[in-house]
């Protein structure tokens, strides 16, 4: 049955974000009662995520075991494990070229850190986001080979590199390609290309396509380790410990956004597992630097770790990342993780900047299905993130370009559930709209010349209409449970983790409460809504709903909520400031209930 069908909860069709209120499984209103029993709402969790009945067991507690694929069943995977494990016999020397944000670093470091156990010291090089770009260059391959690396493994990038690839074959270097970013029918020239998202990829493989690359390079980890084995490598020396670089996967995987389902939930619960031991002195100078006092939690790995390896590749030194998750001197890693807090509060000063600009431009684009802004000055290292949030206030795709002073263009794109910006973005430059192009289906970057920008634009607005109008007609608030005030416990919390990670493909719990009537309404911050609220049972809720003072929800509950009963819904998380860790909700919609 479509969730249009099922009954609106609460009644509530037309939330203040403009949303019809459904339950995402069944009808999970507990009322004015406790929560009850834990498990039974972490099954109901599970299946209201499409975990079948029978199989429920298995993702109460993702392990590798359980959702491991055989890496040989991905395409080239045995090649490329042939390949590494032919240049470690005969001692060649290696190179890892990574992108410069925390897929192509966790990538990176995951096989510099597996080399260096295997006694080889390999290379690697992060192009400049500024003067080089995404993906590997012709030239930076050439140089690479001619300074005598005989094997170059491009992680996070390469999946549509033809002529960059083209030129290292000429130059008579094997190179692998270790992606995820969606492929054209015709592959470039490599020695393997390991992707899930090639075209002519098995059923088996094609459904791994949600993984970061980090997660393709843990999979190639593996397959080499197997090779090795194989050929008598191990039999005077300790196999690698493979499990103990999940920290770098979880972390990859989580920054990247990538789907939090199936192999991947198994990566990041097992990922926080390695991440809590601090075994890898990058990681824990890291977690230090961003002045976590507990063990790191999934939403750590994408709010407060992810975001400063990725300070180094937009605004700061692109090698950061890998160096810092690399490093074994623990003096070396507090102050690289120092250096990238300080570039991180950089980046968020700038992506203001950026993002007030942006905004500006967005009043002339109310009938655009697709946001396309762009400038001179714009800092391309901010542009994602700028299209990250416009996105998220519009509830449409957006683009965000930084233009040079030679009229070129490089932009970078966020797309919402239902409209593939990755395949429409590929589609462009093969019809000539782009220089470059491509990506996923929730994100992907571009390089346009300026006088093509407007040709750009309209053809993207005209290709995903229809795809975003339908997507706009089944925006939902989609919710798991709803409970009085009193309701909202630590104990709920905890009860709810207990289906996590969370992530985008497996969303957190959202929990309605009500009916309640505003105590207190204020402003914290520049834009943060935060609120007291009593309900009919006698007790009181705190909620905060971020970077909402400006919409219309957050202006409706600050200035015309005065004395009426409202439902509030979100996520509920622990507030642990005071002396005794509460509850909180964090706001995502409200509506009025009378």
């Amino acid at each position: 049955m479509a969730s249009t069908a099922l009954p609106q909860v609460f009644g509530v069709s037309n939330s203040l974000t403009g949303r019809a209120w459904r339950w995402r499984g069944g009808n999970m209103d507990l009322g004015q009662g406790h929560f009850g029993d834990g498990e039974v709402i972490v099954r109901q969790v599970l299946l209201a995520r499409g975990v079948a009945q029978d199989d429920l067991q298995r993702h109460l507690s993702p392990t590798l075991r359980d959702f491991l694929p055989d890496p040989s069943e991905f395409n080239d995977m045995d090649a490329a494990a042939d390949r590494i494990a032919q240049a470690i016999l005969s001692n060649e020397r290696i190179t890892i070229y990574g992108d410069y944000d925390v897929d192509g670093a966790t990538s990176s470091a995951l096989l510099i850190r597996l080399l260096r156990d295997l006694g080889i010291g390999a290379d690697y090089y992060i192009p400049d986001r500024l003067l080089e770009g995404y993906g590997p260059s012709g030239e930076a391959l050439v140089k690479l080979a001619e300074a005598g690396s005989s094997l170059i493994v491009t992680v996070d990038c390469g999946a549509m590199a033809h002529e960059a690839l083209a030129m290292a074959s000429d130059a008579g270097v094997d190179v692998i390609v270790v992606d995820h970013h969606k492929c054209s029918p015709e592959l470039p020239r490599a020695a393997a290309l390991v992707n899930p998202n090639r075209l002519d990829e098995n059923d088996l493989a094609a459904a791994h396509g949600h993984l970061a690359a980090v997660g393709v390079a843990f999979l190639l980890a593996i397959a080499l380790v197997r090779t090795l084995r194989a050929r008598g490598f191990f039999e005077d020396r300790r196999e690698p410990d493979l499990f103990a670089l999940l920290d770098v996967v979880a972390l990859g995987t989580v920054a990247d956004v990538a789907a939090l389902h199936g192999l991947n939930r198994a990566f990041v619960a097992q990922g926080l597992k390695v991440m809590a031991r601090r075994d890898n002195i990058g990681m824990a100078a890291l977690i230090d630097a961003s002045r976590l006092k507990r063990a790191p939690a999934c939403s750590d790995l994408g709010f407060a770790l992810g975001p400063r390896i990725n300070a180094g590749g937009r605004v700061g030194e692109s090698t950061l990342g890998v160096r810092l998750l690399t490093t074994e001197n623990a003096e070396e890693a507090r102050q690289i993780a120092a250096q990238l807090s300080a570039l991180n509060e950089e980046r968020r000063a700038i992506e203001a900047e950026v993002q007030q600009a942006a905004e500006e431009q967005l009043a002339a684009q109310h009938n655009r299905a697709v946001h396309v802004v762009a400038a001179r000055g714009w800092h391309p290292g901010v542009i994602g993130i700028v299209a990250g949030r416009i996105k998220e206030k519009s509830g449409k795709p957006s683009l965000v370009i930084a233009l040079d002073e030679n009229g070129e263009g490089k932009g970078s794109g966020r797309s919402i559930p239902g409209v593939d910006l990755g395949a429409a973005i590929i589609r462009a430059r093969e019809e000539g709209l782009l220089v470059k192009g491509g990506g996923h289906a929730m994100a992907a970057g571009l390089t346009v010349e300026e006088g093509k920008l407007e040709a750009f634009a309209d053809w993207l607005d005209a290709h995903l209409e229809s795809a975003v109008a339908r997507a706009g007609e089944n925006r939902e608030m989609l919710l798991d449970l709803a409970v009085a005030p009193g309701g909202l416990t630590p104990d709920l919390v905890e009860a709810l983790d207990g289906g996590g990670p969370y992530g985008v493909g497996w969303p957190g719990p959202r929990v309605a409460v009500g009916p309640v009537r505003l105590v207190k309404c204020d402003i914290v911050g520049t834009d943060h809504v935060r609120l007291i609220a009593s309900g009919e049972d006698g007790k009181s809720l705190k909620g905060i709903a971020f970077r909402a003072a400006d919409s219309e929800m957050g202006q409706a509950l600050l200035y015309g909520s005065r004395g009426r009963k409202l439902w509030l819904a979100g996520r509920v998380k622990i507030d642990d400031w005071g002396s005794r860790p509460q509850a909180e909700l964090h706001l995502e919609d409200a509506a009025f209930a009378d």
